[in-house]
């Protein structure tokens, strides 16, 4: 058996998430159906760097999955390609040591969140981009973004559904990335807890709109409780855009 390393990208718009789920069309479902196929309805199992929610995308999701067929990795990738759906697209194919895992390997993960600033509605930006047309004042943004590198306690800016214990993180870079109308916010950390990304968001626009203040933030860090945090940011805005191993 051989073991694959795939980077894989894809429009989350059409999926009921990353992860397997009854009767709902996810990538993972996707990737193992068509794996299926080619090995002739084998089970072939895919593991994902992490999951991600109904509508948010990825530009640089990582999989791994092991199989017998003595493939090279330019034709998996010619494989892989011609037989999934539109909505994603397989990067790189790379065969990797058995010890490789595609989740406990990673070191860092970059999120990016896309926030389109125009009164109008563009229609091209709807399942891509968050409108927020509300005006912001963004160097407030800025400010507020500092208190939260570092190494941090967040359990204030997850869901309360997450079931991880351990809610201690490590932000290492925020960046805020001008292009006209819209603005990325980018976000690189060792990992990230459900929905904090989008959290982390909905508290910096509550910040850049006026209802919280910057230094409110290391307070919020310090309660612990989800209540004290800005609204969870809607998914169409949000990338998973490389892991880092």
């Amino acid at each position: 058996m051989q073991r694959y390393k795939c980077v894989i990208s894809y429009d989350g718009s059409g999926f009921s998430g990353y992860q397997v789920q009854p009767n709902k069309r996810t990538v993972q479902s996707e990737l193992e159906a068509m794996l299926a196929k080619m090995h002739k309805g084998a089970s072939i199992k895919v593991v994902g760097s992490g999951r991600t929610d109904a509508g948010v995308h990825a530009k640089g999701q990582v999989i791994h999955f092991d199989s017998p067929l003595a493939i090279s990795e330019q034709k998996w990738e010619i494989a892989l390609n011609s037989m999934l759906p539109e909505d994603i697209s397989v990067l790189s194919v790379l065969k990797v040591d058995a010890s490789f895992h595609a989740r406990f390997a990673a070191v860092r993960k970059e999120y990016r969140y896309i926030l389109h600033l125009s009164p109008k509605r563009d229609p091209f930006q709807r399942k891509f981009a968050y409108q927020y047309p509300y005006g912001l004042n963004v160097d407030s943004m800025r400010e507020a973004s500092k208190f939260f590198l570092g190494t941090h306690d967040f359990t204030s800016f997850c869901s309360a559904k997450t079931e991880v214990e351990d809610k201690i993180r490590i932000i290492e870079a925020i960046d805020f990335i001008n292009g006209g109308d819209l603005l990325t916010l980018r976000f690189v950390g060792n990992g990230f807890l459900y929905n904090m990304v989008r959290i982390l968001v909905g508290t910096l626009l509550a910040v850049g709109s006026g209802d919280l203040l910057p230094e409110d933030i290391p307070v919020i860090l310090e309660k612990k409780d989800r209540r004290f945090a800005g609204k969870t940011a809607p998914a169409q805005g949000l990338y998973l855009w490389e892991v880092f191993y």
